[in-house]
């Protein structure tokens, strides 16, 4: 048994599998009935089990011991062999004062046990716990048990002490004493292991190094320990704020590493520096009786524009933060461009902000057509932002940033609201009025409550304004088919249709697209442009019209610009066409007026 454990000793480096091995050597080749090891707590004297073999782990793993003299319990060879700090044992454990050991000892008489002895395990010169021995024999310790279990109690505190050691210098080489977080070596270790993972997925990682303003100051005038006391509530409103405090360390004085990962704009970065961080800061840090409001400055490196690799990576996220310091900037990124481009969108992203406020937005509508007669069947409704300072901006510029904040639920309900009541406007009361379509973003249909928010758009406008579509992208709506099923049949039961667009262009089902509660399909406009030319294209074109008539669903064909691409879109029985070739998109007046001149004309 003494040689087994050896073994274990030289073999294994984790302290919980050593004494799970010790106790199953003790049992398997010692003989042993019953073997279990208990760490030793010297703040509250108890002896905590934590590993064990043989007949009565369950009454072992059931309850502590303990080392306290005043108690039935302590008064066992346990808590003896801790005070004495030597083992302690009977060869006749029937023969001892009853109440020895409390409960204990009566379970072990119940479980055949007779000899039992307890040897201190020493981490350096402290008792760290105790290993306990039961045999069924009587008097089985002697003299030459005791000295071989002594070595072997020597041996496995010799090992305890060496482990304890490696952890402690494992724990000195990665981590801070001070704050408890990973140091520059660990976090070094960490990043490299997330730009391996993103280089795999093709995503985006930040290192951003922060550290508070005017530190020195507080160095100077409260003191060291003043200082350190502000760096361990750094390090905790630092925790507070990232979602994985794994992606923390202290890279040097006062200067505290963040690993960002899964970003997908720059401006994600800036946002997490204004927000989250921005939160956890925002209120003032009690230092020795002094209230102190504390600001951050970050530099940051992207990876992989600023660094392939951990090292490098690090490296311009230091000379970007030692930038920041010199330039008294709140942040800096690593490429000088990047700081224009994140904060032309930040400056965007406000003037949206108010824009929404100030209602800067309208809607602009192109009408669709019938192809067999050219009445204008439905019209689609456009957002535009009419900036005051540079007219109207391009949807490309401010569609993505609306997304990206999660401002496009609030513009989203506004378009719904405001196509509906621009569309009573068109004509009078009674008078036959095209349907409105209004495109539905993934983020707007991803919300649980997406149907209320419909409805009650609906119902606020009132009853008479029905004729209401929505614009479903193909790609958006197979994120979640089962889910999105279900809603898009809520909506229908609304009174309102709902198109497919962009169709061709995703992966759709045929078994999902049977079951979808759609009324239309709307031909992706890249293969408009090109089916005169390519017949692939004009093959998909002329595929997609057979298949939505097959499902009794109607096709419109989107970006139509010219004669010859109508006369094929009419050749091939599409239903509908919404292009420039009949007109761009006009505001809700222009419409109106447009509405007016088309009726008469086909009168």
């Amino acid at each position: 048994m003494l040689s087994s454990i050896n073994s274990a000793i030289v073999r294994l480096r984790d302290r919980q599998k050593l004494f799970e091995e010790a106790c199953r050597t003790a049992v398997e080749h010692g003989q042993f009935g019953l073997a279990w090891i208990g760490l030793f707590d010297p703040a509250s004297l108890d002896v905590t089990p934590v590993a064990w073999a043989g007949l009565g782990t369950e009454e072992i793993k059931s309850g502590k011991s303990t080392a306290r003299a005043d108690t039935a319990l302590g008064q066992g060879f346990v808590g003896r062999a801790i005070r004495e700090r030597k083992p302690a044992y009977s060869n006749d454990l029937a023969a001892e004062p009853k109440g020895t050991g409390g409960k204990r000892r009566e379970e072990a008489l119940r479980l055949g046990y007779r000899s039992i002895i307890a040897l201190p395990l020493f981490a350096g010169d402290a008792v760290a716990g105790v290993l306990a021995l039961f045999a069924k024999e009587p008097n089985f310790f002697n003299d030459e048990e005791l000295k071989l279990l002594t070595e072997l109690a020597g041996d496995v505190s010799f090992s305890l002490d060496y482990l304890g050691k490696e952890e402690k210098l494992h724990y000195l080489v990665h981590y801070d004493v001070l704050t408890g977080l990973p140091n520059r070596t660990l976090f070094r270790e960490r990043v490299a292991h997330a730009l391996h993972v993103a280089s795999r997925r093709g995503s985006q990682v930040a290192v951003v190094f922060n550290d508070p303003r005017r530190f020195r100051l507080v160095n100077e005038t409260l003191g060291r320990h003043a200082g350190d006391a502000l760096l361990r509530e750094l390090a905790k409103r630092f925790r507070q704020a990232l979602p994985d405090p794994g992606n923390l360390a202290r890279v040097a004085g006062d200067c505290f590493g963040l690993l960002v990962t899964d970003i997908k704009e720059a401006s994600d970065i800036a946002h997490f520096i204004e927000e989250p961080l921005g939160r956890a800061f925002a209120e003032p840090f009690a230092i020795e009786g002094q209230e102190l409001r504390i600001a951050l400055r970050s530099g940051i490196a992207v990876f992989p524009a600023d660094g392939g690799d951990a090292e490098t990576l690090l490296k311009n996220a230091e000379a970007a933060w030692k930038n920041a310091k010199a330039l008294g900037e709140r942040y800096l990124f690593y490429q000088p461009e990047m700081n224009a481009r994140v904060a032309e969108t930040l400056v965007l992203e406000n003037k949206m902000r108010k824009a929404l406020d100030a209602e800067q937005f309208v809607l602009h509508y192109q009408p669709k057509v019938t192809l067999a007669d050219g009445r204008i069947s439905g019209v689609e409704a456009l957002i535009r932002w009419n900036d005051p300072g540079s007219g109207l901006v391009p949807p490309v510029k401010f569609i993505p940033l609306l997304e990206e904040t999660g401002m496009i639920l609030e513009a989203g309900r506004w378009a719904i609201r405001k196509a509906l009541e621009e569309r009573r406007q068109w004509g009078a009361p009674g008078s036959q009025l095209p349907r409105v379509a209004v495109n539905v973003s993934p983020i707007q249909l991803g919300q649980k409550d997406f149907v209320e928010v419909v409805r009650k758009a609906i119902e606020e406008i009132g009853a008479e304004t029905a004729g209401l579509d929505l614009e479903i992208t193909e790609s958006l709506i197979m994120r979640d088919i089962e889910g999105n099923i279900g809603k898009l049949r809520a909506i229908r039961d609304l009174g309102v249709n709902i198109a497919i667009d962009d169709f061709g262009t995703g992966y759709s089902s045929l078994h999902y697209l049977r079951k979808l509660p759609v009324n239309a399909l709307k031909i992706d406009r890249s293969f408009i442009i090109t089916m005169a030319n390519e017949p692939d294209s004009m093959s998909i074109v002329s595929a997609i019209i057979s298949l939505a008539h097959t499902l009794n669903l109607k096709v419109v064909a989107e970006g139509v610009d010219a004669e010859e691409q109508s006369r094929i879109l009419k050749l091939l029985n599409c239903d509908e066409m919404q292009g420039y070739l009949f007109s761009k998109p006009l505001p809700s007046h222009g419409l109106a007026d447009l509405l007016q001149r088309h009726g008469k004309s086909l009168a």
